[in-house]
């Protein structure tokens, strides 16, 4: 999807880039059965306190129902509609079965309107083609794939943004190797289920809000700096003109001392560390060799 570059005649519009929505999606109401009331919390627990900062307000949204099991098998199913959707950074696409059922997918790219798709326990060679759904063990290696499960059954986990996609590297010993975007090699059970090809919406990360206002519509607020504030308020406030405190010699951290620049802070005991083969820095999990 190409991005729309608006003219300079405001100041907010000499820097907004924004996907043109008429190009690919689909000028219709979203599907009335598929849709669910989304309540907002404000960065809030049931106790009214703020656990996750800046957010709040934002236009109101519908949740649309996403099929992420794929679970209605070996029945064709044709491509309706494709759909903005304002809870992810990826399109859906409405598609309607032959029983007269609809669901919302993920769209990857190369998706059109009116494409006929199915997901299927078995395949030929001419099968493996975008939007169709299989398990692991029967995709050719090197596929690109996109809304890949990490337990069988469970639903799609990985590769669900905008632009997203990762490659089938090889089934083997009864393991699938996946390699993610970020570089990272991680093994899933064979039975898991995969759709070919890669999320569209692949410009959604060049686009330029171009205004405050935009941000929050998005039901973003507005975040401060740690070193504009005072050194009461933030480990790295004060010092005399822009300093990030202690000579030169503190860390960037977190308001409450959490490192923020590189410090890992996945747990060790982390039970899907061990299907971990390379992480995306290249570097093989402790004690591994």
């Amino acid at each position: 999807m190409a991005l729309k570059i608006f003219r300079p005649l405001t100041p907010a519009g000499r820097f907004t880039s924004l996907n043109k929505t008429t190009a690919e999606l689909t000028n219709k109401r979203p599907e009335r059965t598929l849709l669910e009331n989304k309540n907002k919390s404000g960065g809030r627990n049931v106790y009214g306190r703020v656990t996750s900062r800046h957010r709040g307000g934002g236009h109101k949204q519908l949740y649309r129902i996403v099929d992420f099991r794929r679970d209605i098998r070996d029945m064709p199913a044709k491509v309706q509609a494709l759909e903005y959707d304002p809870n992810r950074s990826a399109n859906l696409a409405l598609v309607a079965y032959a029983n007269g059922e609809k669901r919302y997918i993920i769209a990857p790219r190369g998706l059109k309107v009116g494409d006929s798709i199915f997901a299927s326990d078995k395949a030929t060679t001419n099968d493996f083609n975008v939007g169709n759904n299989f398990p692991l063990a029967i995709i050719p290696p090197s596929t690109r794939l996109h809304c890949v499960e990490l337990v069988p059954g469970r639903g799609a986990q990985i590769a669900r943004s905008a632009g997203a996609g990762l490659e089938l590297v090889a089934v083997e010993n009864g393991k699938a190797t996946l390699k993610m975007p970020s570089g990272e090699l991680r093994v899933v059970h064979p039975n898991c289920r995969a759709t070919i090809g890669e999320v569209g919406n692949t410009d959604h990360n060049q686009q330029s809000l171009g205004k405050a206002g935009r941000k929050r519509w998005l039901g973003i607020r507005p975040t401060v700096r740690g070193m504009a504030m005072n050194p009461v308020d933030h480990p790295n406030g004060g010092g005399q003109g822009k300093s990030k405190g202690g000579g030169g010699r503190q860390q960037l951290v977190s308001p409450w001392g959490q490192l923020a620049k590189g410090f890992p802070t996945r747990r060790r005991s982390k039970p899907s560390n061990a299907q971990i083969i390379v992480h995306h820095n290249g570097r093989k999990p402790r004690g591994q060799k």
